[in-house]
């Protein structure tokens, strides 16, 4: 059944968001037609100004709402130590355990040849750059331990070793898992950085 054109013009464009398929979107919309239409007003303001009203930090190229951004410019910060990552999500999630007080680097991505994603497509030279300009002492490498985060922090250990103190996340088990679960790389890991 073909919906009305507003209703079904609305499921095309909400089955267009990452991991909303037809069904979703279905339902996306028909809540979105039951609500108060001071809602609606208010969530179609938020997605219309998004644009407008973020912007990048060109020091650690996040998402803010200034340039700088508010961990770019607390003095109360680690200076000397950055932290890289792959994207804003990231920043977020470390940000939320309160377990770091240096700075950020987004690198935008992680090398991935199968996509033709390789370094030259990452923020790598800006990260050189800063590294250099900055006197760095320390980068954090904060990446996913999947095979594309493996071989962005193998490639950036190569090309920064000489530069700067390199470290990387313990990885290992995670709070809550069962060992008959774990695989043997995993297993491997976590006995190499047990503490």
């Amino acid at each position: 059944m073909r919906y009305p054109a507003p209703l079904q013009k609305l499921i095309d464009n909400l089955s267009k968001l990452p991991s909303v398929g037809p069904k979703t979107a279905e339902r996306y919309a028909f809540f979105l037609l039951k609500q108060d239409p001071k809602y609606l007003e208010e969530l179609s303001s938020s997605i219309s100004n998004i644009k407008s009203d973020i912007t990048i930090c060109h020091n650690c190229l996040s998402i803010s709402e200034k340039d700088p951004c508010s961990i770019c410019i607390d003095d109360k910060r680690v200076q000397k130590t950055i932290c890289v990552i792959e994207n804003n999500q990231d920043l977020a999630l470390i940000e939320a355990t309160k377990q770091f007080n240096g700075k950020y680097f987004i690198l935008g991505g992680l090398i991935n040849a199968i996509n033709g994603i390789g370094p030259e497509k990452l923020n790598i030279k800006r990260l050189i750059s800063k590294i250099e300009k900055e006197n760095i002492e320390e980068i954090i490498l904060a990446l996913n331990f999947t095979l594309e985060g493996e071989t962005t922090a193998m490639y950036l250990n190569k090309i920064l070793k000489d530069k700067v103190k390199i470290s990387r996340l313990a990885k290992g088990l995670p709070a809550g898992s069962n060992l008959e679960y774990a695989d043997e790389i995993t297993l491997a890991s976590a006995f190499k950085n047990r503490s």
